[in-house]
């Protein structure tokens, strides 16, 4: 689950983390005021939305009047913002966060997220902060100081003195850069954090150490003992489908392609994926009913994926272990009379009672396609997306 700027900064404050005064409004009035009262001659208006690159596309604007604020905020709210991480159809923003404009002497990189390779959570700095980590990371490898943190021991005097040399502190800064990244610490581990990223962390020109930006991935696994975190949940900057799919316990992902996958079990999901790319066609989305599948899961899972107008072609893979084939051949007879699917349906069942499953397909008269193993139905979807086309 993704936090607002403003969100993440609220929980930055809590924690310690120098943060620029800033308020949040939800109409062009409301930022108005909120620059009037935070006082000063110079403010930061920024769109609130669940991506990066707000900047670049329009929204974030630097202002030095309480007009320009207004204008700012009535440029942005009620709009989608486009940026190369929304994809053409954009976020809608609905809130702007004004903030006091600070004086920037220079910019870092600071982030922390899993580091599933090494089983530790890995402090990633930059110097060259204020841009994409990834075009640092292929164009200046060098300039990536990072730092990988023992869940026995804790984090170290001594790894925030390596991150603080690495990003070229020296005197009280130092110091300074090491309660931030104390307090950044407590604060993944305390709300379940997947990312806690500053982009930039900036030096003031009179010498301070801030958190001129705020990111907060929670990990959704953890909601159930986060509700605060919880209820900070924006659905209108989620995907449609993927809020509806998480409704109904289905773990879903929407893609770009034109073949729908239902699936059960992520590692089958992923290879089933892979192998329609190899067959020359393109995955429409993720879509795994879990071990634990039921006929109505099903339903659901095919009446989402049908929601997708590019879809042309639906694969269903299925392993009966746990799940008994059976039931998912239930969910997938209901499913196209309810719907009334007119798109080529690909059926691969394997495990238990999949003979009984077989069987049941056979005898619902429904115009399913019966694939004998995974190859054999990755290369029968081609085909028919490719009818389709």
């Amino acid at each position: 689950m993704n936090l607002h700027e403003y969100q993440s900064k609220e929980l930055f404050a809590r924690y310690g983390i120098p943060i620029p005064r800033g308020r949040v409004a939800a109409t062009a009035d409301e930022a108005a005021t909120a620059a009037a009262e935070l006082g000063g001659s110079l403010w930061v208006v920024k769109a609130q939305v669940h991506a990066g690159g707000r900047g670049k596309a329009g929204g974030v604007k630097l202002v030095k009047d309480l007009a320009a604020v207004r204008a700012a905020a009535t440029g942005m709210l009620g709009r989608n913002l486009v940026t190369h991480q929304t994809g053409p159809e954009g976020l809608p923003v609905e809130k702007v966060y004004v903030e006091v404009g600070s004086g920037i002497a220079r910019e870092i990189y600071l982030s922390l997220v899993l580091n599933r390779e090494k089983s530790r959570i890995a402090f990633i700095a930059s110097a060259a902060g204020g841009m994409d980590i990834e075009e640092v990371a292929r164009r200046s490898p060098e300039k990536i100081v990072t730092v990988n943190v023992h869940p026995a021991a804790g984090l170290q005097p001594y790894q925030c003195r390596q991150l603080a040399f690495g990003l070229g502190f020296t005197g009280e800064q130092v110091s300074a850069f090491s309660r931030i990244a104390e307090a950044l610490y407590r604060l993944y581990l305390e709300v379940d954090a997947s990312l806690v990223e500053v982009n930039p962390l900036i030096v003031t020109t009179d010498g301070r150490i801030v958190a001129l930006d705020a990111k907060i991935n929670v990990d959704a696994n953890a909601l159930y003992r986060q509700t605060t975190i919880e209820s900070l949940r924006d659905p209108h900057q989620e995907d449609p489908m993927e809020r509806a799919a998480s409704e109904h316990d289905l773990n879903y992902v929407s893609l770009d392609g034109d073949i729908a996958c239902m699936v059960n079990g992520a590692g089958l999901a992923m290879a089933t994926m892979d192998l329609i790319k190899l067959h020359g066609g393109a995955p429409a989305n993720f879509l795994d009913v879990g071990g634990g599948a039921t006929a109505d899961r099903v339903t659901a899972a095919f009446k989402l994926i049908l929601s997708n107008r590019r879809v042309r072609t639906i694969l269903v893979n299925i392993f009966g272990g746990i799940v008994r084939c059976d039931l998912i051949a239930e969910g997938i007879v209901k499913a196209v009379k309810e719907v009334g699917v007119s798109l080529p349906v690909v059926v691969r069942l394997e495990g238990t009672n999949a003979e009984a499953a077989r069987k049941l397909l056979a005898d619902s008269k429904l115009a399913i396609i019966a694939a004998t193993d995974l190859t054999d139905a990755a290369r029968k979807a081609v085909a028919a997306a490719r009818r389709k086309t």
